[in-house]
């Protein structure tokens, strides 16, 4: 099991980075794999609404097909 905690602030080290840390050392203690993303050092553009991920019977369908920073994210 992996649990993820998404940072949306551009701050690493304030208050919200600081409670997603506390947050994660529950589930670290008893095991799973934890890990603390930070939306600010990743290169990403959002959704451009380019609709790929919703064609039915595309290579795309169900995932987003722009290749960038969130592309490597569990």
């Amino acid at each position: 099991m992996k649990v993820l905690a998404i940072n949306g602030s551009p701050r690493k080290k304030w208050n919200t980075a600081t409670l997603l840390e506390k947050a994660l050392e529950g589930p670290a203690s008893l095991g799973p794999v934890t890990k603390l993303i930070h939306l600010y050092d990743l290169d990403f553009k959002g959704c451009t609404s380019c609709f790929a991920c919703k064609l039915n019977g595309g290579k795309g369908h169900g995932k987003c097909v722009i290749n960038d920073g969130l592309t490597t994210l569990p």
